[in-house]
């Protein structure tokens, strides 16, 4: 295997390179200073959802070990942190009243990565749905965008003098059709009509929230939206069907204020779309300073026809329900590998195709990579210096990776930034505590941390970029 560590990658100074991490996925403390459940709280206490009935309860103990996590990012000198908010831990019961505590907890996080040089990037939604919300509808209702947007104000009046970064979502395609359509996430509905109604109103709340994100900060942060984009291979008229219903139903309203006239056809026969109102598509269509790109694998697909079993590899959990509403003659097909231990192909060049698409569709976007990681089986070696994690296959992927997003670069396309995923172990959702992506692993057990040798390829990536 290529030693990638001491190859020179030459980003330039400007270019931030730090880390992210998810409210639900490291904080614990679920019960705890007023916060209330969410509906991965619920989702992961129903029997059979996750994976060795493993819950976010406790997770990393992040909301008891700040100091020593801000301590470890500032050792790693990362230059960004990504985190999120819990909706639930901030306004308990999704109510009108503030949570002091809740607050107080994002306030300390974001005063002491300042303290420490690292610029905040905080994430207003990572899929942690106040339970009340959900009980009330959901995403599938309208309210909740309304609710969101009350949400987003009222945490950006007060945290909104010192985030660098505000960002509404991340990953609305799989807060909709993983949790509205296919049941692998929370909430868990298995409802084709609801998870297109949820994409709409999850646009529909980044076009309402980024306005008052504006008025509310005083620091003239940056806002954006991370999207989980699909890069699909294969079929020409099958790759165009997963890109509509996976990237533009949310670029094309986001950036270009419509739904392209290919997604409304293949997707009739499962709704009129009427959930979209007059004035909607003006208010989702909102400047953003920078887009998100969030990106692991790639997909294969071909137009079923019909013969035989349809194959669905497309690297999602399968629970029974289907994320692709009105895709019923699309298949994913097995890929090549090599591959992550989650299954996912590893395959750089579908990131340097990314940027280069959104290059060529959106040339005026500024972008960041706010996730890009692997899940591979760590094993702990006791060397002679003490405990280690050797993550040769993390290293590899990450430099390949990080190669990929640098040829992009060279080629004009304007990428402000690359964040890794993860800080750390942590909770993968439906895979539990099963899958480990961090470049700090987690025992689980006594909480301790410890630095694989991916986190000092990233400290080592960022000194040489600084020189």
């Amino acid at each position: 295997m290529t030693d990638y560590r001491n190859v020179p990658l030459d980003f330039p100074r400007e270019f931030i390179i730090g880390s992210a991490t998810a409210s639900y996925q490291i904080e614990g403390a679920a019960h705890e200073d007023g916060r209330t459940p969410s509906i991965w709280d619920t989702y992961a206490h129903t029997p059979g959802r996750v994976w060795n009935g493993d819950t976010g309860d406790v997770a990393c103990d992040h909301y008891h070990r700040l100091e020593e996590d801000l301590d470890l990012m500032a050792s790693l000198g990362l230059e960004a942190y990504r985190f999120s908010i819990s909706w639930s831990r901030v306004f308990p019961n999704a109510g009108n009243a503030m949570n002091p505590k809740g607050i107080d907890f994002y306030a300390r996080l974001v005063d002491g990565l300042r303290a420490r040089g690292i610029s905040p990037v905080a994430t207003l939604y990572h899929w942690d749905l106040p339970q009340e919300l959900e009980d009330a509808g959901g995403w599938a209702s309208r309210d909740t965008s309304y609710r969101f947007m009350e949400y987003a104000a009222r945490t950006v009046e007060k945290l909104g003098d010192r985030v660098d970064t505000w960002t509404t979502f991340n990953e609305p395609w799989c807060t909709a059709y993983l949790g509205y359509g296919s049941g692998a996430h929370a909430p868990g509905r298995t409802n084709g009509v609801d998870a297109l109604a949820a994409v709409h109103h999850l646009n529909l709340a980044h076009g309402l929230a980024v306005p008052e994100i504006r008025r509310a900060a005083t620091n003239a942060p940056d806002v954006s939206v991370t999207l989980n984009f699909h890069v699909a291979r294969g079929e020409r008229e099958a790759a165009q069907r997963v890109e509509a219903l996976a990237n533009r139903a949310f670029t094309s309203p986001m950036l270009l204020g419509r739904y392209d006239d290919d997604l409304l056809e293949f997707t009739k026969s499962v709704t009129d779309w009427s959930f979209v109102r007059p004035g909607d598509l003006e208010q989702i269509q909102q400047p953003i300073d920078v887009l998100g790109v969030n990106y692991y694998s790639t997909v294969t697909v071909r137009m079923w026809d019909g013969a035989g079993e349809k194959v669905r590899n497309d690297g999602h959990k399968d629970v029974g329900g289907s994320p692709w509403p009105g895709l019923d003659d699309v298949e994913f097909l097995p890929q090549d590998g090599p591959y992550t231990d989650m299954g996912w192909n590893i395959a750089p060049d579908g990131l340097e195709d990314l940027l280069l698409s959104l290059k060529e569709q959106f040339p005026e976007q500024p972008l960041m990579i706010t996730e890009n990681g692997a899940a591979f089986p760590d094993v702990v070696t006791q060397d002679d210096d003490g405990q280690h994690v050797h993550d040769e296959l993390r290293i590899d992927y990450l430099s390949r990776h990080f190669g990929a997003a640098k040829r992009a670069m060279d080629q004009g396309v304007d990428l402000r930034g690359y964040l890794v995923w993860s800080l750390m172990d942590n909770f993968e959702w439906g895979y539990g505590f099963s899958k480990r992506f961090g470049i700090v692993r987690v025992n689980y057990e006594t909480g301790e941390r410890l630095p694989k040798d991916s986190a000092f390829w990233v400290r080592d990536q960022i000194q040489r970029k600084n020189g």
